[in-house]
């Protein structure tokens, strides 16, 4: 049974920093494309950033470009976000998710597994 288990948000003021973690077990990811995703309260899910499980290729939205920085632990099945200049608008829960197959998609749909969130909460 594939788990991705999220871990590391929490309350931070403007302008500081977090790293998100992403823990995935029960199958091999060596052929899979792991996504960060937000909700914000009332918003659609939006499209983070991603990577290929090769740490060779990335994408970004373009509200976190510049500032957040996805990254991968092959030895410890691990997928980071690095997440500075942290603004209130970055607020949201956060969720990782794996898919099956190495594009880089930026639509939540086209992912198969989703952890159960972390929530990221920034202070003005």
């Amino acid at each position: 049974q594939v788990q991705l288990v999220e871990s590391g948000g929490g309350l931070v003021q403007a302008g500081g920093s977090l790293r998100l973690s992403c823990a995935a077990s029960g199958r091999t990811f060596s052929s899979d494309a792991m996504g960060w995703f937000r909700q914000a309260p009332g918003k659609e899910r939006d499209f983070v950033a991603a990577i290929n499980w090769s740490g060779a290729s990335t994408s970004y939205g373009d509200s976190v470009k510049g500032r957040f920085t996805i990254s991968i632990d092959n030895a410890k099945n691990t997928v980071y976000l690095q997440m500075n200049s942290l603004k209130p608008e970055d607020t949201a829960v956060y969720y990782c998710a794996a898919r099956l197959g190495t594009v880089l998609h930026r639509h939540p749909s086209l992912y198969n597994y989703w952890g159960q969130g972390t929530q990221v909460t920034v202070s003005s």
